[in-house]
């Protein structure tokens, strides 16, 4: 039985107020600076890349600003939408293309290819969660495989399974099962008005899946030691430690275990030949 489409409904109600309580936050701008300075050199002016997730518009705007053609894609028209204003507003509108993509589609493959047309796409990205909208995401890898040409970029921002710090916090609050809840495989999960199912496929099973189309490059962690982004407002209470963690974060992400443990990955992938393994 085809999993169900992900619930475009629940981020619509959120989408008026995502950036005010994550994208311009003090924690939002942290984690979001890491993802722009390892996109930055691989996404560059004259390219053409798919954003898969595109919420908010913030990391279409960001490369359309660098010149970057950005095919904006979402499930949620309530995001489109705001990726439509905020694009409008910062004078990038003719570089971001907004189509609605469902990452659980039947035809995922297919509706990738209709959505690119005859272009070869230099790369896609997923930040901040997409990726875990998807029980297993093998015809998603063959779907881009065949519409980003070879040596093409993929970037994808995943939440682990295992967040020490989102452990600690619930377990000391009393909340044992929030503080295990990335443990089990398709929890459902409120976000906004609606529900959704969330997975959290760990650095190693993404690049089993994606291995026969794509070479992993590298991977990352984001917000080693900082929290999680649903306790992002507790960095106002303490700005001074939390800016001293960041600078940890700036030493280890790069370093097992903290490529692993943390509230989000970072991996890169280069597309393969077409021939596809090396």
């Amino acid at each position: 039985m085809a999993e169900p489409a992900i619930s475009s409904h629940a981020f619509d109600d959120v989408a008026p107020s995502y950036d005010a309580t994550f994208t311009h936050g003090q924690l939002g701008r942290w984690l979001r600076e890491v993802v722009w300075r390892e996109m930055a050199p691989l996404f560059t002016a004259g390219d053409t890349v798919l954003d898969l997730g595109c919420g908010t518009g913030e990391d279409a705007c960001y490369l359309a600003g660098r010149g970057v053609a950005v095919v904006a894609a979402d499930a949620s028209p309530g995001m489109l939408g705001e990726t439509a204003t905020k694009a409008s507003l910062l004078g990038v509108a003719d570089r971001v293309s907004i189509h609605r993509l469902d990452l659980l589609g039947p035809r995922i493959e297919s509706d990738l290819a209709s959505l690119t047309g005859d272009r070869a796409l230099d790369g896609a990205y997923a930040n901040f969660g997409p990726f875990n909208c998807v029980p297993d995401r093998r015809r998603l890898a063959r779907g881009l495989s065949g519409v980003i040409k070879p040596g093409g970029a993929l970037l994808a921002v995943v939440m682990v399974p295992l967040c020490p710090w989102e452990v600690g916090w619930y377990l000391i609050h009393a909340h044992p099962r929030t503080a295990i809840r990335r443990f089990r495989r398709g929890i459902r999960s409120q976000v906004g008005g609606g529900e959704l199912r969330v997975w959290y496929p760990s650095p190693r099973r993404l690049r089993e899946e994606f291995d026969p189309y794509f070479e992993h490059v590298t991977t990352l962690g984001v917000g080693v030691m900082l929290p999680p982004s649903d306790l992002g407002h507790l960095v106002s209470y303490a700005p001074g430690l939390f800016r001293q963690l960041n600078a940890v974060d700036e030493r280890i992400r790069g370093t097992i275990p903290g490529q692993w443990l943390n509230d989000h990955y970072l991996s890169i992938f280069r597309r393969r030949d077409e021939g596809g393994r090396r």
